[in-house]
């Protein structure tokens, strides 16, 4: 199949799920908990980045003084800061892979 029978098969489906004709199939999946991390965890994660806590807020999407109020302890990441930090924590190419950085020579 092509990519623009693909494409146009995708359409279709979903042109028939919105008209009713056509159910969406269920996909069963197991989501891992977010996981918890304490104030030298996060400081681990951001130094194997090699990042300053200003370029790792801003990665984060977070201000610099939520990265510093982690890393000293008196805040707590919420969910979606967790989970990514436990994406950086398995895989540290993220942040270029998805073009959130480009490395300077």
């Amino acid at each position: 199949m092509s990519v623009y029978e693909s494409i146009m098969q995708g359409l279709n489906e979903a042109v028939e799920y919105e008209k009713g004709n056509l159910k969406a199939k269920a996909v069963k999946c197991t989501v891992n908990p977010v996981p918890d991390f304490d104030s030298s965890e996060i400081t681990e994660v951001r130094t194997s980045l090699n990042m300053t806590q200003s370029t790792f807020a801003a990665v984060m999407g977070v201000s610099i003084k939520t990265v510093e109020a982690w890393e000293a302890g008196t805040n707590k990441p919420i969910g979606t800061a967790r989970r990514m930090l436990s994406m950086l924590q398995k895989d540290n190419t993220l942040p270029m892979k998805f073009d959130i950085i480009t490395e300077s020579v």
